[in-house]
């Protein structure tokens, strides 16, 4: 399986809508953020975050880590190599979590718990993809395009946390820095997609041929 990772905002559900038309052989999964928003009552966990994310951060980052592990087993369990996810564990831990940690709203008792939990499923029962792909986006342009798409519960994210999400993002998959010994192999696809893609048919067609020799040329590891 192959996990589509980026910013907030970086255009990753567009991007693989247009992929499925693009690439009919190709399986898209897109993130079930439905599953894991509304908890109980109608509970929004992103709205709560977003509005008091030092109450809400490990609460947030542990259900959120639960449901993407269990997304992952399942997803795992598919033989078809040829199987786009839309992100995924790694990035929920390496860009979320650390974030929430580098600045603060995780503390240091609830790090060293969360990354026990993390190390232990993933080490034990996770599997690594055969690749990841990641769309490499201006932290500007995902802060206007969140904007623009108006879900509520990302109306008061400030440009500050895009930085620091594509930051993470910057760490994790180009400079592989404190990740795993298993996914320091894994190969990465980088993608450029701060320019407007969605109704630039060439633009879409030239990553869409990417991602297919991509998975070709990495499907068999």
């Amino acid at each position: 399986m192959y996990l589509v990772e980026g910013n907030v905002g970086a255009g990753k559900s567009t991007l693989l809508s247009l992929l499925s038309q693009q690439l009919p052989l190709v399986q898209v999964v897109f993130e079930a953020v439905n599953s894991w928003d509304k908890v109980d009552h109608g509970t929004s966990l992103l709205a709560h975050f977003y509005k008091d994310t030092a109450r809400w951060s490990y609460t947030m980052e542990t259900f959120t880590m639960f449901k993407r592990i269990q997304e992952h087993l399942r997803e795992q369990a598919d033989t078809n190599p040829f199987r786009i996810i839309e992100r995924s564990l790694y990035s929920g831990h390496y860009c979320f979590a650390r974030n929430g940690y580098l600045q603060g709203v995780l503390d240091e008792a609830e790090w060293v718990l969360y990354n026990k939990w993390f190390t232990f499923l993933v080490e034990q029962r996770c599997k690594s993809p055969h690749g990841f792909i990641y769309l490499q986006t201006d932290p500007k342009v995902c802060y206007d395009r969140a904007k623009k798409r108006s879900r509520s519960s990302e109306e008061t994210i400030p440009l500050t946390y895009f930085e620091q999400i594509h930051n993470q993002h910057e760490e994790f998959l180009i400079k592989k820095h404190g990740i795993l010994p298993g996914l320091k192999d894994v190969p990465v696809l980088v993608l450029d997609v701060s320019a407007e893609f969605e109704t630039n048919e060439e633009r879409i067609k030239e990553c869409a041929e990417k991602i297919y020799d991509f998975m070709l040329l990495t499907s068999s590891r």
